[in-house]
């Protein structure tokens, strides 16, 4: 215990009488832990001037680099869904290309008319009703509806309808109404509804009709403007 304290004396002894000697005079402790404090004291500094700046740069440096990782994968996606959205653009402009061809031209309807009614008589099927209405012009194409009625059984009607199907151009009917024949004469199903047929319009008339819709919207516009003048008013 007395060599602890004897030791213990003889470090703290050192650190007396130290003011005025030049530092390369003091003894051997004051000047270990003088150096160590400056070593300490130059690796805060080193940190607060200059590493601390670098490693912000490092920091700043891996941030940059994985939001370029990002956009990279992000971009690879994009490039791989890209591809697959050509794909399906060219396979739906390839069915439309194929739903076109099954448009008949003005030229066609009066045969698909007579291919219709062939349909019928095929299946030994009379039209009661066979009267082409109006033609309904749309944006791209335009549909004639055709009110149809016989009387069959229903195996044949059944045959009738599968062969309006298959016909080369696209026929839909619509409305269908069953109801049973009260002529004795005519026994059986009678089939009311309305078959329609459509075209493609030519170039001309996809023209005019976008002129039509132009000027429906601007009356639109028009009539919308005059009726705020009017709220004005009030």
């Amino acid at each position: 215990m007395a060599n602890i304290q004897e030791q213990f004396e003889s470090f703290a002894g050192q650190f007396k009488d130290l003011n005025g000697l030049h530092p390369g005079l003091w003894p051997i402790a004051p000047r270990i832990l003088t150096a160590i404090a400056v070593l300490v004291m130059v690796i805060i500094g080193g940190w607060a001037f200059y590493w601390s700046g670098q490693l912000e740069d490092i920091e700043r440096g891996e941030q940059e680099e994985q939001k370029l990782k990002d956009t990279f994968k992000t971009k690879v996606q994009q490039s791989i869904s890209l591809d697959a959205l050509l794909e399906q653009r060219k396979l739906v402009l390839q069915y439309v290309s194929r739903m076109e061809k099954q448009l008949p031209s003005s030229a066609e309807y009066a045969s698909l008319l007579d291919d219709i009614n062939s349909a019928a008589n095929g299946r030994g099927l009379n039209m009661d009703n066979f009267e082409p209405g109006a033609v309904v012009v749309k944006d791209y194409y335009a549909e004639l509806p055709i009110k149809i009625q016989m009387v069959a059984n229903y195996h044949d009607m059944g045959q009738f309808i599968s062969d309006i199907a298959k016909l080369p151009r696209i026929i839909t009917l619509n409305n269908l109404v069953f109801s049973a024949s009260k002529d004795p004469k005519k026994p059986g199903i009678i089939l009311d509804g309305i078959a329609k047929t459509y075209r493609y319009l030519g170039p001309e008339e996809i023209a005019a009709q976008a002129e039509l819709a132009k000027k429906n919207r601007d009356k639109g516009k028009e009539g919308k403007e005059g009726d705020k003048e009017k709220e004005g008013h009030k």
